[in-house]
């Protein structure tokens, strides 16, 4: 009689000791799993804060590409290679007079720095991407005119560096081998709508 109480007991000690076991490892495999999920929203939150600086980058891009295109015939004069409007920018912006190319470069230069939406009235501005720079540059000169038009950025993680254009390239805003910099291009062909039938030298771009 006594030696069955004595088994009872002794089963009854090594369930209890398995289920305290098996509690520890599901709270061990829980806690694995939480931190790789929280993990994982650290990596969306970043993809998404990518993601919308890339929109950004596309309006501004678009926006310089119309703007030349409504004035392609002074298209040369919205040329700045090595000073990169936007952030830092030494363009003087105080009396632009009636100069469209001149007033183009100054509103587009404000809006890469972000003036376009603020925090409060006067606060920062939180209109455009980090450290966007905006550089545009005519690389065939002749006609059929090209021009380049680049903005770039300030990523959150190390990439590739973009090496479809200069612009930017340098600054320690985009880290020291340049991987935080992102960047976006777009090309524009100016082709001659007249020429003088003479000379055949374009007259209307």
């Amino acid at each position: 009689m006594l030696k069955p109480a004595a088994l009872r007991t002794g089963t009854a000690r090594h369930f209890r000791g398995v289920t305290m076991i098996e509690v520890l490892v599901s709270v061990l495999i829980l806690t694995v799993g939480l931190l790789g999920v929280a993990g994982l929203q650290a990596r969306m939150q970043t993809a998404e804060i990518e993601a919308f600086q890339r929109a950004q980058a596309i309006v501004l891009l678009q926006d310089m590409v119309d703007r030349i295109n409504a004035n392609r015939i002074d298209a040369v004069n919205y040329v700045s290679p090595s000073d990169p409007l936007g952030t830092g920018s030494t363009l003087d912006c105080t009396a632009p007079g009636t100069n469209v190319a001149l007033k183009d470069k100054c509103e587009w230069s404000s809006a890469l720095t972000g003036s376009a939406e603020t925090k409060t009235v006067g606060g920062a501005k939180i209109g455009a991407m980090n450290e966007a720079r905006g550089c545009i540059t005519n690389p065939v000169a002749s006609m059929p005119r090209e021009m380049v038009v680049a903005v770039v950025w300030q990523g959150i993680v190390p990439t590739v560096v973009p090496a479809a254009t200069s612009c930017g390239s340098g600054n320690a805003a985009y880290g020291s081998d340049g991987k935080l910099r992102r960047a976006m291009i777009a090309r524009i062909k100016i082709g001659c709508l007249q020429n003088n039938p003479t000379t055949g030298v374009c007259v209307t771009p």
